[in-house]
């Protein structure tokens, strides 16, 4: 059959299993949008590019597929930017694709001509600039084939409305992808498989650090598996969150610079790391000088860049996570570790002190009210996605983890604003799951456009704004390390009530516990997407933190008086 370059596009999208696309029209990709009616793909409407691309992130991170997403050239590929920066950093599938200006005219500042390949070259795993249709199809399935193997990640496909007018006679390809060059798959060699057996069985305080990678291999199994057989204390990376259950004997909790104490402390006073997919990222770490310092390293990791690139490690098993503990589960023993599980019972006591909500329910409400009470009701059943800030940490530290895939956010880039589009994604992926998005004021307003996004696609998503009325984290840096000198920190927020109202979403506030309560029931008996501006007390703070080139347990706490 006679296709053109823009029913080629659709036709491969359905082959890929594509249901549901995330994109914006525009002069260079008219024709790709003209070909849409005559295929059955979802397609959602944003109002910004950059949420396009979050949606697909969210999309992606909650179904396990491929996250696609669409702009036109110029200022609509440019947004497409930070969200797909993201998706590098957080290892999302996602493959992203952009009309362009006629071939002909590339190369001479025509309108809304941008070099999108060139930008994206450092944010991608790959991308293809198409100015030849006999090449369309096979670098859109390659593009597939990119992002969802080996280490995930976004690609980028850029195509001139020439190619997406032109015609040929196709017939799709279903054939393997071979790439020469390109091979991911992987796997740790027997001798390294023994070598670990040996470190393993010599360690007498081992800890394992279970990373995104525990998910994106969906490794849940093994490495439950492994901790219990073990008796390994198991600390998670924020993005890890989910991969073992919050409410295991032999979780630590969240690592890192908002970490837990318990876990912070454990890791600094290990024999062994067993780092499960993570990067050793410098908000896990601390000061490299001083980090565990006494542990040898034991790094499983699909990306073979990622070693030695950060922390430097004794053995290196590379490949997908989960196919690296099927080799080595057969051969593991069983282990008690009294006298170190014992070290870590006395730490979690402690911890406890400093953990109970220190927040008094004294008629102010604060984060921690609202994330405990929304764990509470839900019964931690619902999935949530965070905007980035202090409103990400409380939803990291108080809202319990215990389902895979139930902890959206963004990690590595750390994008303010990625909550509400994200969270249009993530529903779009599972329609039957009760999403609720955290967010600040300040991210909040960065994305709030898509509210009209909510309204015209009749979602259903419950959104908590923790209003301060600060831009809370970097406040908080100010408090602590500026000497409360809180410049162009303190933000204006519109009624956020009447701004869902407008949208004719329903809208509510809360001022006390009570009230959140209240507000928090009301969204989850409500049919449509609820917005609730909860007005918590401004100069809270995330607690524990690690001060920059501290070590990682070198936490300022909580002050103890402040508990209830």
């Amino acid at each position: 059959m006679k296709y053109t370059g823009a029913q080629i596009v659709w036709e491969t999208l359905v082959r890929e299993g594509v249901k549901v696309v995330f994109g914006y029209p525009g002069g260079a990709n008219l024709p790709i949008y003209d070909a849409l009616l005559e295929f059955p793909i979802d397609h959602v409407l944003v109002r910004h590019e950059q949420c396009a691309a979050h949606a697909a992130d969210g999309y992606a991170r909650a179904s396990g597929e491929v996250g696609v997403c669409m702009a036109t050239s110029g200022p609509g590929a440019t947004n497409l930017v930070t969200g797909i920066a993201t998706a590098m950093m957080d290892s999302t599938p996602m493959v992203c694709i952009t009309g362009q200006v006629n071939g002909t005219l590339i190369g001479s500042d025509a309108f809304q001509e941008v070099d999108v390949t060139g930008i994206t070259l450092p944010i991608t795993k790959h991308n293809y600039l198409i100015n030849n249709i006999d090449d369309l199809a096979d670098a859109l399935r390659e593009a597939f084939f990119i992002a969802r193997s080996g280490r995930p990640g976004p690609v980028l496909v850029d195509i001139t409305k020439d190619v997406q007018n032109a015609s040929i006679e196709w017939e799709y390809d279903d054939s393997p992808i071979q790439m020469p060059g390109y091979r991911p798959n992987l796997k740790p060699s027997n001798a390294d498989i023994e070598t670990a057996l040996q470190m393993i069985k010599n360690a007498e305080r081992p800890v394992i650090l279970a990373g995104h990678g525990v998910l994106k291999s969906g490794a849940m199994r093994q490495v439950r598996e492994y901790a219990e057989r073990t008796n390994t204390p198991v600390s998670m990376t924020l993005l890890g969150l989910g991969g073992f259950p919050a409410d295991h004997r032999l979780n630590l909790g969240m690592m890192g610079m908002h970490g837990e104490a318990l876990a912070n402390n454990c890791i600094q006073e290990a024999d062994l790391l067993l780092a499960f997919g993570m990067r050793f990222d410098d908000r896990v770490t601390g000061t490299l000088s001083t980090y565990a310092k006494n542990a040898k390293k034991i790094h499983f990791d699909v990306d073979s860049t990622e070693i030695n690139k950060v922390v430097p490690v004794d053995l290196a098993l590379i490949g997908d996570l989960g196919q690296s503990l099927d080799q080595l589960l057969p051969h593991i023993q069983t282990q008690d570790h009294t006298e170190w599980m014992q070290y870590v019972a006395e730490q979690r006591e402690i911890n406890e002190v400093h953990n109970i909500l220190q927040t008094p329910d004294n008629g102010t409400l604060y984060a921690a009210h609202v994330i405990d009470d929304i764990l509470t009701f839900t019964e931690g059943k619902a999935i949530i996605v965070t905007d980035v800030g202090q409103n990400q940490m409380w939803a990291a530290q108080y809202y319990k983890h215990n389902f895979p895939y139930h902890m959206i956010t963004s990690g590595g880039l750390g994008t303010m604003g990625f909550g509400l589009p994200a969270a249009m994604g993530v529903k779009k992926a599972r329609p039957e799951a009760e999403v609720w998005v955290i967010a600040g004021d300040g991210g909040f307003q960065m994305t709030q456009m898509e509210l009209a996004t909510i309204a015209q696609e009749g979602l259903k998503i419950n959104i908590a704004i923790l209003n301060n009325g600060y831009l809370g984290m970097v406040r908080q840096w100010q408090q602590f390390f500026y000497g409360n000198r809180y410049a162009e920190t303190p933000i204006s927020s519109p009624d956020f009530v009447m701004i869902a109202q407008a949208h004719g979403l329903s809208g509510q506030r809360a001022t006390n516990r009570a009230e959140a309560r209240d507000a928090i029931q009301f969204a989850r008996q409500n049919p449509g997407t609820v917005l609730v501006d909860f007005r918590i007390e401004q100069e809270d703070c995330v607690y524990p933190m690690v001060p920059t080139g501290a070590a990682l347990n070198n936490m300022i706490r909580r002050p103890l008086q402040s508990k209830a």
